[in-house]
């Protein structure tokens, strides 16, 4: 699927490949393609069953090792449980992909909780897989990190008050890192969603009635291999790409705008895929 050439990639990424959020969508594409490219692979997600589909078609597929962890994120049990699970693999490959908003409510409207678990999923895992496995890429000098991000980071809007802000940090944390790690020969990339076509999307919008068939492609989102292929496409052009064409052009028209207006220009915008105050995707 993407334009990598396999001995090289798995040289410089492998032996093993981490992916957080593996179960489905996104994560299982990167999964597929990373294990395609002649790496190894560690899955990683809440849901057991799901992990194992995605574990058995890929063994089938490529032939390559596959190891499955199940844990909940959002709990202080998920890196101690992923580091025992990796410990003696060469990790040279690390995708963090977990993270979706399940509510897309209001700040106030929910239980703090929620707010949280968020920043626990989206901030605070990624940290410390990060700061775990890239020692180890920097004393080799060579290895890769993908913190996926979403354009809901761009500038804050309504019903995203946690989601929003963890893919702010997400994307400012890849740039860092990028900073610090690629004279290292670790590259580091902040990969920006727009509207992806994944499982849990397509959930959203049949429970809201716009979407007829859960088989159905959502119709202009960007399908989840075609978003993989653009992020290895762009692993050595760090620290961030935008991934489909509807957040490049809102990451240029918000960029070109001063924050308070690009602010209002969001609290005014209605409609689209996901609506001003429905479910939310990515």
């Amino acid at each position: 699927m993407s334009n990598a050439d396999a001995p090289d990639f798995a040289a410089r990424y492998g032996p093993w490949a981490l992916i957080v959020g593996a179960s489905d969508g996104l994560g299982a594409a990167f999964a597929r393609e990373v294990a395609e490219q002649g790496c190894n692979v560690l899955l990683v997600a809440r849901r057991q069953a799901a992990l194992d589909d995605v574990a058995s078609e890929i063994r089938a597929g490529t032939g390559a090792a596959v190891r499955t962890i199940a844990v909940d994120l959002t709990t202080e049990h998920a890196m101690p449980a992923i580091a025992a699970a990796c410990a003696g693999l060469d990790v040279g490959f690390v995708v963090y992909c977990a993270g979706g908003d399940p509510n897309y409510e209001r700040f106030l409207a929910q239980p703090v909780e929620n707010a949280l678990a968020m920043v626990e999923r989206n901030c605070v895992v990624p940290m410390r897989v990060c700061h775990h496995f890239a020692a180890p890429m920097q004393a080799r000098g060579r290895g890769g990190i993908v913190l996926v991000s979403s354009g809901a980071g761009l500038i804050g809007g309504r019903n995203v008050v946690a989601y929003g802000a963890s893919k702010a940090f997400d994307m400012v944390m890849a740039e860092a890192l990028w900073a610090e790690l690629h004279d290292s020969g670790v590259d580091v990339l902040g990969l920006v969603l727009g509207v992806t076509d994944t499982p849990s999307l397509r959930r959203i919008l049949l429970e809201r009635g716009q979407l007829a068939d859960i088989d159905a492609p959502i119709p202009g989102a960007a399908t989840a291999e075609s978003v993989v292929t653009e992020a290895l496409a762009n692993l050595t052009n760090g620290p961030t790409c935008f991934a489909t064409d509807d957040v490049r052009e809102g990451a240029k028209h918000l960029g070109a705008m001063s924050r308070n207006d690009a602010a209002r220009i969001m609290l005014q915008m209605a409609g689209g895929v996901m609506g001003a105050d429905e479910k939310s995707p990515t």
